[in-house]
């Protein structure tokens, strides 16, 4: 006979809700001893490594075994160094370096920062084949738009992120990539046949398989070619059919905010819910809006109740119960074999991270590409303070809260005297050129920028602004799919790490990374 008395605690079993506050709060604790199977953090939840080390400290002493996951894509999108940028370059400047040695090790540093802070599980790495140049949501979040480099890449970050004792997590299954719809917003399409995804969106999902990568992530898309009806996240024939059946993946399936558009819209949180874990998934991800108790308990009961009536079968959610405290185990005894438990349990004693600083900033550095017409040759370095004029487009949604990013900062901390401003669209005015250029006169001049390609106002004034000041450098941090100016400069992201390297070739001047940030004061 059917025990349903476990029902509540299976179904919490297999929430990942999220909670404010760098404290964990009382209903959390209470639901991790009532069997709760993990937590996500965002970047509320994150003051510094010490803080969140004593916040993952507070969990495990309710459930030992709890999966504690982040998104933390160590690029544009951080959770971690979010009040002060990422100190790795991101994905697409990993994937133009192209060296996968270098991801391994990039992946593996921050797997050492995140275990030791107690993190067991990161949404990471972007496995999406970045194939779409006009994609709003993923771009340097993806390792390249070809499907080989982001295979080989993806493949190296599981291994050097598990190797720390951080489960990876695949995403957004079965690929985001060509996409001009952002999930947050709405159910984006991905037009393409079977032939065509298996030589493109699947091939890096099968090398992070092959790598052993222990989660994946479902993405909120409509792909008619396994499924006409039902976005990835809610659909049998893509999780369990392709997935676990042809890929052969048998490890965790997480899915993308279950609060997003893409599937809240048309089912709601808890129909979304109940049909993601009937298709396939083991994990519910929950509350980058909705971080509170009447949202878990709304989708615990609803989980409970579609057991009780049938639609749920109760045979599948024991099985992704299962998988939940499978990965919890091997969190739990590969990260008290690194010593990264020791370390998390230790704090405020320990002082420093482990992580050598310098290899994100020298990654960056790799990273850069610089392309110069016959007239911007012997231009760099600049000759004394420069302005610096950031044109800020629509914030990418997936990063959450607006991180620190640009050049104005760095390069007065090595030029002083630098100045700088930041415009959106609405700042430039009825005389956009004179807007940009007001205190710029007698400065070299640098135009900062992000996707110029997808903002048909930024190409147009940038355009403008070079037929005043041809010696003006651009700095894309984003996509450089457009290359405008004498003196072009390409960071494949905006980083804290990308744009110290960018600051750094206009100053000409190299000077060690900042020393790693405190664990304790």
């Amino acid at each position: 006979m059917p025990n349903h008395g476990e029902l509540p605690e299976l179904a919490a079993r297999v929430l990942q809700p999220g909670f404010a506050g760098t404290t964990a709060p009382d209903w959390v604790r209470r639901w991790l001893g009532e069997g709760l199977g993990g937590v996500a953090l965002f970047a509320r939840n994150v003051e510094s490594p010490a803080q969140v080390a004593a916040l993952t400290a507070q969990l495990r002493a309710e459930r030992p075994d709890v999966l504690v996951a982040i998104d933390e894509e160590a690029g544009d999108v951080t959770r971690f160094e979010s009040r002060l940028g990422s100190s790795r370059p991101g994905n697409l400047a990993l994937g133009a370096i192209d060296d996968v040695r270098l991801t391994e090790e990039v992946a593996h540093d921050l797997g050492c920062d995140l275990a030791n802070a107690g993190i067991t599980l990161d949404y990471a790495p972007d496995t999406d084949v970045n194939s779409n140049a006009a994609n709003p949501v993923i771009g340097v979040r993806a390792f390249g738009a070809e499907a080989q480099l982001v295979a080989r890449h993806s493949a190296a970050f599981v291994r050097g992120l598990q190797s720390a004792g951080v489960a990876a997590c695949a995403k957004h299954f079965p690929g985001h990539g060509d996409t001009s719809v952002d999930s947050h917003h709405d159910v984006p399409l991905i037009d393409r046949d079977r032939a065509q995804l298996e030589e493109c969106e699947l091939v890096p999902f099968r090398a992070a398989i092959a790598a052993g990568v222990r989660v994946v992530m479902t993405g909120h898309l409509l792909v008619p070619a396994y499924d006409a009806e039902l976005p990835a996240t809610l659909s049998r024939p893509i999780l369990t059919g392709l997935l676990r059946e042809e890929l052969g993946f048998d490890g965790l399936i997480v899915t993308d905010g279950i609060e997003m558009q893409a599937v809240r819209r048309r089912y709601g949180l808890a129909g979304a819910t109940v049909r993601a874990l009937a298709a396939g998934v083991d994990a519910i991800c929950v509350g980058g809006d909705h971080a509170d108790e009447q949202t878990a308990a709304l989708l615990r009961d609803a989980i409970v109740a579609a057991v009780r009536s049938g639609e749920l079968p109760e045979e599948r959610l024991r099985s992704a119960a299962a998988r939940v405290r499978r990965l919890g185990e091997w969190t739990t005894a590969t990260q008290t074999a690194t010593g990264a438990r020791a370390v998390a349990d230790s704090t405020p004693e320990v002082t420093v991270l482990s992580h050598t600083a310098s290899v994100g900033f020298d990654a960056a550095r790799r990273a850069v590409r610089v392309t110069a017409t016959a007239d911007g040759a012997g231009r760099l370095p600049v000759d004394g303070p420069a302005h610096v004029v950031e044109f800020a487009p629509p914030r990418n949604i997936a990063i959450g809260a607006e991180t620190p990013w640009g050049l104005g900062a760095p390069l007065d901390d090595l030029l002083p005297g630098t100045t700088s401003v930041r415009l959106t669209e609405d700042d430039l005015g009825a005389d956009p050129v004179a807007t940009v250029l007001d205190g710029s006169a007698g400065r070299p001049l640098v135009l900062v920028v992000r996707d110029v390609h997808r903002h048909a106002w930024l190409a147009d004034v940038l355009g403008a602004v070079l037929a005043r000041r041809p010696d003006a450098v651009v700095v894309e941090m984003g996509v450089p799919e457009t290359v405008l100016g004498a003196v072009h400069i390409a960071t494949y992201g905006a980083t804290r790490a990308c744009g110290r390297a960018a600051a750094e070739l206009i100053a000409g001047t190299r000077v060690p990374a900042p020393a790693p940030q405190p664990l304790a004061a």
